[in-house]
């Protein structure tokens, strides 16, 4: 009697290495591998004849292969249940464009001199010492502006929040 899986064996190395060209994803190029052994050994188990075992193995993979996309384009994404919480939709960002909006009104209410002192230090990132450089101005007295600005916009900010909030209830 014939082994069903004669010649089979030595392809798998062939098939997973085209499959995972294929996929990118290794599990899925298994997967594809073998669902393609599992109809091969079938056919061959019936008692069927394979002409040319290479071509037939790798004609089934590029078929499942095929299938799959298929199916998922009818389907669309598989969520899998069991693994952690999947996150069917986007967390809402009308929050933090709410509050944007906030900051970049507070910051325009500021003098242009506290301004300028804040969006270097706080936003692009220069020490103290480069800001005093870059405005021309002596240390302490930025320091002093950006600490008046912190202040300013604190308050500025805390103001309007108090405000949308008498407004929501």
């Amino acid at each position: 009697m014939v082994d069903p899986s004669d010649g089979v064996v030595a392809e798998v190395k062939s098939l997973r290495r085209y499959a995972r060209a294929l996929t990118g994803d290794p599990e899925l190029a298994d997967d594809l591998v073998q669902e393609t052994l599992r109809r091969a050994l079938t056919y061959r188990q019936a008692g069927k004849e394979i002409r040319d075992l290479r071509a037939y193995l790798f004609t089934i993979l590029h078929n499942v292969r095929v299938d799959n996309l298929a199916r998922k384009s009818r389907w669309g994404n598989v969520v899998p249940i069991g693994e952690g919480t999947p996150q069917l939709s986007a967390p809402a960002t009308q929050d933090l464009s709410v509050e944007y909006r906030e900051v970049v009104d507070a910051l325009a209410k500021l003098s242009e001199d506290q301004r300028a002192v804040i969006l270097l230090i706080g936003l692009e990132g220069h020490s103290y010492k480069d800001t005093a450089e870059i405005l021309g101005i002596p240390l302490g007295t930025v320091m002093s502006r950006l600490s008046r600005a912190r202040e300013a916009l604190r308050g500025l900010l805390e103001t309007r929040t108090a405000g949308s909030e008498r407004r929501a209830v």
